[in-house]
């Protein structure tokens, strides 16, 4: 066990999240994902697992540790929903509930388009799966830095 560290943060979750670098994306991905498949063509190469929680649970615990880049207008990122992409469904809004709560303020996500998610995924360091079921519990987040006075 580690200090202040969400245990949900398991070892290979923490190396990654360590390894990536400003800009680097993570894939917050659910249960019905192609995550193995997709995880293998990532910087990573492996599929990393916070398993048997929601989306949301496990989205506050990497923000926890995790700041969101400030220098894009969105660094999270929703899977939009086929044929309704404004449509936000209960996962997605509690996972935006998260990321407000982690940045301290409104920080609405870009909405992708489902294949165009999946391309995004394979270009990005690394792939975490959860145990979220609910369709659509899918997030990109795009890490930023921590000034030299905040660490």
């Amino acid at each position: 066990m580690l200090k202040s560290i969400d245990p949900l943060l398991n070892a290979d979750v923490l190396y990654a999240l360590r390894s990536m670098g400003h800009g680097d994306d993570l894939v917050l991905c659910d249960t019905n994902f192609p995550a193995d498949a997709v995880a293998r063509q990532t910087v990573l190469g492996r599929l990393l697992r916070i398993d048997n929680v929601t989306a949301s649970r496990a989205a506050r615990s990497i923000l926890s540790v995790l700041p969101l880049d400030s220098f894009v207008d969105k660094p999270a990122s929703r899977m939009e929903i086929v044929g309704q992409p404004n449509e936000i469904p209960p996962v997605q809004s509690e996972v935006q509930a998260e990321i407000d709560a982690a940045q301290g303020r409104s920080f609405p996500m870009a909405s992708v388009e489902r294949f165009a998610f999946y391309e995004l995924a394979k270009r990005s360091y690394c792939v975490v799966q959860t145990g979220e079921r609910r369709f659509y519990g899918c997030f990109i987040f795009k890490k930023g830095v921590i000034p030299p006075d905040a660490a």
